[in-house]
């Protein structure tokens, strides 16, 4: 479970931004046995899910990208880089005092009920810092800590790490907990462990999910929740199939390096390479009696945003049945504001979250804010400022007296400007105005 996600000098973030799932005091009485869970072991209170709110270009996008990078440079940073590689981070670029400086990530969350924090700092051209702390009880003990290619490490916690530094495993562009990670390091095998159940969703590139939900749906009793939510959410499908449309070997223009890719990739996921999703609709005599069913394919002739649901079934469904992190670009794109709230009480209840999943996205969808499905410490604004930087900032964080109080309108008062993240816009009019006067 996450307990906060934290970023610094990271694209359009040049200060810290600081993501927490901390569930606050003030608003214990409202929808706690649902949106919140306890942790007794550490005292704490945790929030089953977080939405982010702001302007076009204000930053949401680039929070989810922070925790994407954070996770593929941990888990591949070692084994598929080789010494005197860049790494791909962007220090905020609008800034003389940026440029040039570390990017900073930082996770903090609970594993097989022991809690973790792992960061590192790094440029382009090398990791400047890097640490591990585990606390399994009540307190927190440094695994090791790096500054540049200097260590400090554990005696007992991170024995293996003596030999790494003795042996000059850890290259400048590479993390030492990814290489601990390749020798089965126990404190690193925790942390890599946490992260298959740490997931990101470019909600606006379904295709690159698509193939969870296809992996369910080969499953008899998984398909069965593949297709009760898809009816559930009145699309009129009775039923889907899974079918392998060619081959990987005779498949038209790809080459024999892309077809290998594509069929590792689609082994592991379990279906087929160029499988494709057919649905089932019934067919109605002029009585409405129903007399067949017609087959169409869900890429090509159901709509856009049947194609997105199905697609996020599958990451959804695996995350309440094992208690995973999901964080989602642009949740409500393709999809009726109605049925992403369905998607977000899905997390918000006990019912139907008993493993404690964390739902975290950004959404345009202002109907959320007066749904009720949230309190005020699970909604979030991002702020860009006039020289491009982002701020992010709760909703919990607002006096009574600037629209905090938890009995007001959150939708009309985010509209209006009174928690700030919305676009300030020009006068259209007034640029067409000029236009006609200037054509005449």
């Amino acid at each position: 479970m996450l307990v906060q996600f934290t970023v610094r000098n990271f694209k359009t973030f040049k200060e810290e931004a600081k993501l927490t799932l901390f569930a606050s005091n003030y608003d214990k009485t409202t929808r706690e046995e649902d949106n919140v869970f306890e942790v007794p072991k550490f005292g704490l209170r945790l929030l089953k899910s977080a939405v982010v709110y702001g302007a076009n270009a204000s930053g949401k996008t680039k929070l989810m990208d922070a925790a994407y990078f954070m996770k593929e440079f941990i888990l591949k940073s070692s084994k598929e880089s080789q010494q005197g590689d860049p790494i791909e981070t962007e220090p905020f670029r609008l800034s003389t005092t940026t440029i040039g400086e570390p990017s900073m990530f930082e996770v903090v969350f609970i594993h097989n009920n022991e809690m973790f924090r792992y960061g590192f700092e790094a440029t382009a051209k090398a990791v400047t810092s890097e640490w591990l702390y585990h606390r399994p009880h009540t307190k927190e003990v440094e695994v090791f800590f790096r500054e540049g290619q200097k260590f400090t490490m554990h005696n007992k916690l991170f024995r293996k790490g003596y030999f790494f530094v003795k042996e000059k495993m850890v290259r400048p562009n590479a993390l030492m907990l990814s290489v601990a990670a390749q020798f089965n390091d126990e404190m690193a095998e925790q942390v890599f462990s946490w992260l298959q159940k740490f997931h990101q969703l470019a909600g606006l590139k379904e295709e690159s999910f698509a193939e969870h939900t296809m992996a369910l749906s080969t499953d008899s009793s998984a398909k069965n929740k593949v297709l009760d939510l898809l009816k559930e959410a009145d699309l009129g499908i009775e039923d889907i199939q899974i079918r392998q449309t060619e081959s990987p070997e005779t498949a038209v223009g790809l080459s024999n390096f892309v077809q290998s890719i594509m069929n590792k990739t689609m082994k592991e996921m379990g279906i087929s390479v160029l499988s494709e999703v057919k649905t089932f609709h019934g067919i109605y005599d002029l009585s409405n009696a129903k007399v067949g069913v017609e087959e169409f394919t869900l890429d090509d002739q159901e709509s856009s945003g049947t194609a997105k649901f199905f697609a996020l079934i599958g990451p959804i469904i695996k995350a309440l049945d094992h208690g995973e992190v999901l964080f989602v670009d642009e949740l409500d794109s393709k999809i009726h504001p109605n049925l992403v709230g369905k998607l977000v009480a899905l997390f918000n209840s006990a019912e139907t979250n008993p493993k404690n999943a964390q739902l975290i996205f950004n959404t345009h969808d202002t109907n959320l804010l007066g749904s009720g499905l949230f309190r005020r410490d699970q909604i979030w604004f991002v702020e860009k400022d006039r020289y491009g930087a982002a701020s992010l900032y709760s909703l919990a964080s607002f006096k009574t007296d600037e629209g905090g109080r938890k009995s007001d309108n959150f939708e009309e008062n985010y509209i209006s400007g009174r928690y700030g993240a919305i676009p300030i816009l020009g006068d259209f009019d007034t640029m067409f105005h000029h236009e006609t006067a200037a054509g005449k």
